[in-house]
């Protein structure tokens, strides 16, 4: 028998016995993490119980603080940070949501259209980020690149569980706490109408919502295209800005506090927020993100040179 059809068919077997194995790791990747997420809920909820009589913002901030303890152990446990990367998305909209029930009294039929507003559009940016992420995890043997990075470049002497807690999971869960304070507000002030202000705040955040979407879905069919391995992703909303997913990130937060500014002006100082996620992703995400990518794709400083690293304009030329 001619030796070239039987090493197709093994071939294929080898794809198909590793195709079975990745979906098999998917698959034990997501239940573990559901059950993590279940248990940080669990932690989270007997903290709200025992510190039932404190304020909504202390009580909901520590219950986010035990949450991620909880995720951190479970990601030491199976070597993995990644099992924190949906906490970003996941936690904010329960954290709201728990304020709305609070100030409605548990009764959800009292809430201002305000209060809905902010709640629908945080959940719709929850189910396209969680899933955005959920469509890139490969299972337990994938963890983010820059996870990788900081366990292998981290100083001498400093542990892997530190850097992993402090710098992975707990600082952007205060970072987004951070974001969340005008959340506070904009749920449990229900005193002053819908007004212009309202208004703008939707159509930023929703816009924001929008802007990550298809800048998300643009890259995704980018490098699924054979024809673009090793290119530089310069289409759509990429030819005018080099991250424009993370400018709709960062729009988002803003929506969020005008929103807060709208049901009470007094909390303008809640702009920690947005501004801690602007200095998030200026110095720390927008970096890293164009090292990897000077280093990976030859051109890139050029790239660097003609388009802005997050507010569109047009390209330069030479």
């Amino acid at each position: 028998m001619d030796a070239y059809p039987l090493a197709m068919a093994a071939d294929r077997d080898i794809h198909r016995i590793g195709g079975a194995l990745a979906e098999s790791s998917r698959a034990t990747g997501f239940t573990l993490v559901a059950l993590t997420y279940v248990a940080a809920g669990l932690a989270a909820a007997a903290v709200v119980a025992a510190l039932r009589v404190g304020h909504p913002l202390l009580v909901a901030f520590w219950a986010d603080v035990i949450a991620t303890l909880v995720v951190f152990a479970a990601s030491m446990a199976v070597a993995n940070a990644s099992l924190y990367d949906p906490y970003w998305s996941v936690a904010p909209p329960v954290i709201a949501a728990g304020w709305v029930v609070w100030s409605a009294g548990g009764d959800l039929g009292a809430a201002t259209g305000r209060q809905w507003a902010v709640l629908l559009l945080m959940l719709v940016w929850a189910i396209r980020l969680t899933a955005n992420w959920a469509v890139s995890w490969r299972g337990l043997s994938h963890e983010d690149w820059r996870y990788v990075q900081l366990r292998e470049q981290r100083p001498s002497g400093v542990p892997w569980w530190l850097v992993n807690l402090a710098g992975i999971q707990m600082m952007p869960t205060l970072v987004v706490f951070a974001g969340l304070l005008a959340v506070w507000p904009a749920v449990s002030v229900t005193s002053r109408p819908w007004g212009p202000l309202d208004v703008a705040a939707v159509l930023v955040t929703g816009g924001a919502i929008l802007l990550e979407a298809v800048s998300d879905r643009q890259l995704h069919r980018f490098a699924g295209d054979p024809v673009n391995r090793g290119r530089i992703v310069d289409v759509g909303l990429w030819r005018y800005s080099r991250h424009p997913n993370y400018l709709g990130e960062i729009l988002f937060w803003w929506g969020l506090w005008l929103f807060g500014l709208a049901a009470a002006p007094d909390w303008w100082w809640t702009v920690i927020g947005p501004i801690t996620m602007v200095l998030l992703f200026v110095f720390v995400s927008v970096p890293m993100m164009d090292r990897r990518s000077a280093a990976r794709r030859p051109g890139y400083a050029r790239h660097m040179r003609h388009v802005p690293a997050l507010f569109p304009r047009p390209p330069r030329d030479d």
